[in-house]
C-alpha cells in the first residue's frame, strides 16, 4: 500500500494553504474565475519551473499525464493551454511576489542564523542581473533600439544566502534608482560593485548608520587625510582616510571615507576598495568584498537551473509570474538543503527533484538518502508481479 505522496505533492504542500488563500482574497485573484483557482494555477507554474517546462504545452501535458497523482496536490483537473495562458495574462503577479516574502520567512527559521565572520553585523550583497528578451516578443521590455530586457534586483542575505528582497524593472532603469528603495536597518553591511558608485547614497548610508564595501571608480578625485598602517604578510596594500575634492563630489558627500587597497594574486591586480566602516580590519573588509561573489553565484545557479531566461507568456504579467516563481522555487530547493543531512550540491539537487516529481518516496528521507530510498510501488502494481505470464502491454494497462 502507497503510504506517502509523490514528492512533488510533498513539496506543494510545504506551502501554508490558508495563507495562501488569504492572499488570493487580499489581491483579488479569484473575482472572474471560472473553475481554475489560483491554487491551480501556482502548481501549475511551480511545476514549469521544478519540472523544467519549455512551453505552456509541456506544463499542460506534463500534468495530464499525471492526472491520477494530482489530487494529493488539491488540484482537480490538469488546465488548458488557454486557460493557462489566460491566467499568466491577467492574475495579478503581485500574489506571487507576496508568497515569496511568506516563502522567506520559512526558509529563514531553516537556514543557518548567522554567516561566516566573527562581527555581528548583518551582511548583505546587492546586485542585479539583466535577462535579455526579444523586442518583437516583448514589445513593452524595450532595452535599446533592437534589444529587450529587463532587470533582477536583488539584495542577499549571508545568512544561508537568501534573497531577502527582489524588484524587477525595466533594462533601462540605474541600479542606484532600486539601491535608493532598498530596505536596510542600521548598523548593516552592504557589499556592492562599482555600478553602485553614488555619491549621494553613499551619504545617505552613512547618516543613517548603513555601511557599504564597494570599489572606487578609477577617476576619483579625492584627498589622502590619514593613512593607517596596515597588517604584515596580509594582501593588503593601502589603508587610508579620504574626502573627495570636487565641488559638486564634496556637497553630496562630505563625511570622510576609507579606502583599502588590496592585491589580487588571481588576477595579478590591484583592488581598491571604498567603505564606510572604520573600525573593522582591512583585511575583513577585503574578504567581505569578496563574499560579494556569492550573489553572483546566486543569479547563475537561478538562470541555469530554473526557467527565467525563456518564457511561457510574453505578456510583462505573465513574465513577472514566472520569474517571483522561480524565486519562490529557488527558496523552497534552498530549505531542502538546509534541512537535508546528504552534502547536495544545488544544480544536483534540482536535477534529481526533476528525475523524481512524480515517484512514491518519503521526501525527508529522500533528501538525506537519495541513493537508498526506494520508490514504492502502488498496490495493483504489486498484485500484477507474480503473474509472469503477464506481458508488458497487460502490466500497464493493469489488465
Amino acid at each position: 500500500m502507497v503510504r506517502q505522496a509523490s514528492l512533488f505533492s510533498q513539496l506543494v504542500a510545504l506551502f501554508h494553504r490558508g495563507q495562501f488563500f488569504n492572499l488570493v482574497y487580499r489581491h483579488q485573484a479569484e473575482r472572474y474565475a471560472k473553475g481554475f483557482s489560483s491554487w491551480d494555477h501556482f502548481v501549475a507554474m511551480l511545476f514549469c519551473q521544478l519540472a523544467q517546462a519549455k512551453s505552456l504545452r509541456e506544463i499542460c501535458g506534463g500534468l495530464s499525464c499525471c492526472l491520477g497523482k494530482l489530487r494529493h496536490l488539491g488540484v482537480k483537473k490538469a488546465p488548458n493551454k488557454s486557460t493557462l495562458s489566460y491566467a499568466n495574462a491577467h492574475r495579478p503577479w503581485q500574489l506571487y511576489r507576496d508568497l515569496f516574502y511568506q516563502t522567506l520567512d520559512t526558509c529563514k527559521m531553516a537556514g543557518p542564523g548567522k554567516h561566516r565572520f566573527r562581527f555581528k553585523n548583518k551582511l548583505l550583497s546587492l546586485d542585479s542581473s539583466t535577462i535579455s528578451l526579444c523586442l518583437s516578443l516583448f514589445p513593452w521590455a524595450k532595452f535599446r533600439r533592437t534589444k529587450g530586457a529587463v532587470k533582477l534586483h536583488l539584495l542577499l542575505d549571508h545568512d544561508g544566502y537568501l534573497p531577502t528582497y527582489a524588484y524587477i524593472s525595466n533594462g533601462k532603469k540605474h541600479d542606484v534608482t532600486i539601491a535608493r528603495q532598498v530596505p536596510l536597518s542600521p548598523y548593516s553591511i552592504v557589499a556592492m560593485d562599482r555600478g553602485y558608485n553614488d555619491y549621494q547614497l553613499f551619504a545617505y548610508w552613512t547618516e543613517n548608520q548603513i555601511f557599504f564595501v564597494t570599489r572606487l571608480k578609477d577617476n576619483a578625485d579625492y584627498t589622502v587625510v590619514e593613512t593607517r598602517s596596515v597588517p604584515y604578510n596580509r594582501n593588503i596594500l593601502a589603508d587610508e582616510l579620504i574626502r573627495f575634492n570636487g565641488y559638486y563630489a564634496q556637497k553630496r558627500c562630505p563625511h570622510l571615507l576609507r579606502k583599502v587597497v588590496v592585491w589580487d594574486k588571481e588576477q595579478n591586480r590591484e583592488i581598491i576598495l571604498l567603505t564606510n566602516h572604520m573600525d573593522l580590519g582591512a583585511t575583513t573588509i577585503s574578504a567581505i568584498y569578496k563574499d560579494r561573489w556569492q550573489i553572483e553565484l546566486f543569479f547563475k545557479a537561478l538562470k541555469q537551473n530554473l526557467k527565467v531566461k525563456t518564457f511561457v507568456g510574453t505578456t510583462e504579467n505573465a513574465l513577472f509570474i514566472q520569474i517571483w516563481t522561480a524565486l519562490i522555487a529557488m527558496l523552497l530547493i534552498k530549505y531542502l538543503s538546509f534541512k537535508a543531512k546528504f552534502g547536495w550540491s544545488l544544480s544536483n539537487l534540482v536535477a534529481f527533484l526533476r528525475w523524481n516529481l512524480f515517484t512514491y518516496r518519503d521526501l525527508w528521507g529522500w533528501i538525506d538518502h537519495p541513493f537508498d530510498v526506494f520508490p514504492i510501488r502502488p498496490e495493483s502494481v504489486q498484485n500484477l508481479l507474480p503473474f509472469k505470464g503477464l506481458g508488458q502491454h497487460q502490466l500497464r494497462m493493469g489488465t
